[in-house]
This record gives C-alpha cells, sequence and structure tokens, in this order.
C-alpha cells in the first residue's frame, strides 16, 4: 500500500489495471490491488501519460472543469487566460483547467500568408518565430511581395508579418530616394584623334517598382550603356578644343538622350552632367605650355599700356608746368619739401632769402 498525497493545486486521475477510474481533487489516498494514481498540475494542459485525452473527457467530472478548444488544419488557436495572452495553439485537441482561470481563444485562418486584421501586432512578439515571418520595408523603400514566385502586391513603408503556411514568401526592396550613378574613366577618341577620359554623373529615382525587375534586365547597367554611348556619340563629333569650351553642351546632349529612355528604363533622369575631362599627359604639358605664353603675353600688354599711360602723364604735367610758371615753382617747391624729409643738416650764408638758397643748393649752385 502507498500513501499518495494530492496538493490543492494537483488533481489526480485514479487507473486500476490501467484502465480510467474516475478523477480525484486534493487530499490524501492510498493505493493497493493494482491501483496507480497519476497527478496532474492544475495550471497546464490537461494530459496524461497512461491514456488518451478522450478517454479523460468522456468523464463528466473532469469535462465539467475543463475548457476545450480543437484546432483544426490551416488553423491556429490564439489562447488567453484570464485576458492575457498566454500561448499559441496549432492543429490538435487541448483542454485547460477551468478551476481558478478563464480561458478564451481567438481562431486564426492561416491558409493566406497574410495576417488580418482582428490579429494583434504585439502577439508576434511573444509567439516562436516558425508561424510566422516578419518583413521590414525602411522608410525609403518600397518592398515586392511574392507568394510562391508570384508577385502579390507592392508594400509600403512599416513593418508586416506572414503566417508560415507551406507558402513560400519572397520580399524585394526597392530605394526610392534620388540615387547617383557615377560613370567613370571612359576612354574616348575626339574628332581630332585625341584620346580623353570622361567622368560622367547622373541622378535618378525608379518609378515603376515592378516592372524594373520584371521587364528589364539590370537597369543600372542598362543606364550606363546608354550614357556611354551618348558620350561616344558627342565626343567623335568634336575636336577636342571644342570639347572642352562646351562642356555645358556635351552634358546636356547625353541629359537629353537619357531622358528619351526613361520609360523604357522605368526611371526618371533628374539629372546629368560632366565630372571631369581628363587628357593625356603630353596633351596637358601642350596646354600648360600655351597658357603660360598666354599669360605672359597679357601681363606684357598690361605692363606697356602703364608705361605709355604714365609717360602721357609725365608729358602732360611738363606742358601744363612750361605754360604756367606758377605752377612750375609750386612743383619745385614740392620737390624741395620731400627732398628736405630725408636730409638731416642744410647751411646757409646770409646772402639771399632761405627759399633762393635752398633752390640754389638743389641746383648745385653754391
Amino acid at each position: 500500500m502507498e500513501k499518495i498525497i494530492i496538493n490543492e493545486n494537483q488533481r489526480g486521475f485514479l487507473f486500476k489495471n490501467g484502465k480510467y477510474v474516475k478523477m480525484l481533487s486534493a487530499g490524501k489516498y492510498y493505493t493497493h490491488s493494482g491501483k496507480e494514481i497519476e497527478i496532474v498540475n492544475t495550471n497546464q494542459p490537461i494530459a496524461s501519460s497512461i491514456c488518451e485525452l478522450d478517454t479523460l473527457l468522456k468523464d463528466k467530472a473532469v469535462a465539467n472543469a475543463v475548457s476545450i478548444i480543437e484546432v483544426e488544419d490551416q488553423k491556429l488557436a490564439l489562447h488567453f487566460v484570464n485576458g492575457k495572452f498566454a500561448s499559441v495553439l496549432s492543429r490538435g485537441k487541448y483542454a485547460f483547467w477551468t478551476l481558478t482561470d478563464r480561458h478564451d481563444y481567438t481562431v486564426v485562418d492561416i491558409s493566406s500568408p497574410e495576417v488580418t486584421d482582428d490579429v494583434p501586432e504585439y502577439i508576434f512578439s511573444k509567439i516562436p518565430t516558425t508561424y510566422y515571418t516578419k518583413v521590414e520595408v525602411l522608410e525609403y523603400q518600397k518592398a515586392r511581395l511574392y507568394f510562391n514566385q508570384k508577385f502579390a502586391k507592392i508594400l509600403d513603408a512599416g513593418t508586416y508579418y506572414f503566417w508560415k503556411n507551406g507558402v513560400k514568401i519572397d520580399v524585394g526592396t526597392v530605394d526610392t530616394r534620388l540615387t547617383q550613378m557615377n560613370i567613370t574613366g571612359q576612354e574616348i577618341l575626339t574628332q581630332d584623334k585625341v584620346s580623353i577620359r570622361i567622368n560622367f554623373v547622373c541622378s535618378y529615382r525608379v518609378t515603376d517598382y515592378v516592372k524594373i525587375l520584371t521587364e528589364i534586365d539590370d537597369f543600372a547597367e542598362q543606364m550606363h550603356i546608354a550614357a556611354q554611348l551618348a558620350l561616344r556619340e558627342y565626343v567623335g563629333k568634336y575636336k577636342l578644343d571644342e570639347i572642352l569650351e562646351n562642356k555645358d553642351q556635351m552634358s546636356e546632349f547625353v541629359f537629353k538622350k537619357l531622358k528619351a529612355k526613361e520609360k523604357e528604363l522605368f526611371v526618371e533622369i533628374t539629372d546629368a552632367g560632366v565630372k571631369d575631362i581628363i587628357l593625356p599627359g603630353e596633351i596637358r604639358e601642350i596646354m600648360n605650355t600655351v597658357l603660360v605664353a598666354e599669360k605672359r603675353a597679357q601681363a606684357n600688354v598690361i605692363t606697356r599700356r602703364e608705361e605709355v599711360a604714365s609717360t602721357r602723364s609725365l608729358l602732360n604735367t611738363a606742358k601744363l608746368m612750361d605754360e604756367n610758371k606758377t605752377l612750375y615753382k609750386l612743383k619745385e617747391l614740392e620737390y624741395i619739401e620731400r627732398i628736405c624729409e630725408n636730409v638731416g643738416n642744410i647751411n646757409l650764408n646770409g646772402n639771399g632769402d632761405v627759399l633762393t638758397q635752398l633752390t640754389g643748393i638743389l641746383r648745385g649752385n653754391t
């Protein structure tokens, strides 16, 4: 004989010779003559290691003390205990004790991957990821959603959840921001057979997020090639000097060529322009020599112009002084003043006035 104690938060299932007899409440019991008591906790789903759940539920005492939920194929049940989410239940039959708790269920159809609005988003932070797929689309993105490799719809910025029900889910994101494409190091021959390298840049944004993937192969590469061909077409028509003088004209030409391809590339070209024109080393040296020579010639012209102006000014001054004796005296006094500022001592005798003696000294008459 064995003594068995069943606590208040427990129940017992009595078996005799392996056959279910009845449910036992809290208390003290003794087993003998082939009897066996299986103890279970009331805060756990009802289960027995000796018999099936349906066998236990045939007992009215058990059936009246539990809440039963049966989950079908392609369904999930969200289990709430006393109004709080407790667990997610997949296909099967479940029974929960109602001795102290209230059990509620929300049955969810997962035959479609899309989550319906009646499923609160916070649930997904509480259930295993084996039940769902999470997709995050950033503010500057659009996302293409595919079910079993078939396009379903475009997703805007946000967080999305999809049920894992055997349907393959794929998501491809597209950047909606203005994007810059750099086309660097394009070596092209000019009309006069000079090889130059051009760095070009253009800005664009995607306009059709689906067709840009389904109707063309690698739109960025096709844009790159279109810009290359436009550059070669323009450069091949002009000589080097003309290209260097009309850099903006080349940018405008290529921009128009790219704009003409917007619809077939499913993009909007907003801007395009030549960034750099790189010349071969020997051409750069020649152009630098020419530039230095031009600057020297300009400097010589300016110098000669200033010399002529200075001479003309002196000539005009001399004519005025020759015609006006008073002006001549004033000019003479002006120069005497400037000279005296740099003279330490001047000795004068008593013959004549000071101004006459100074003038005589400066003229060399002692």
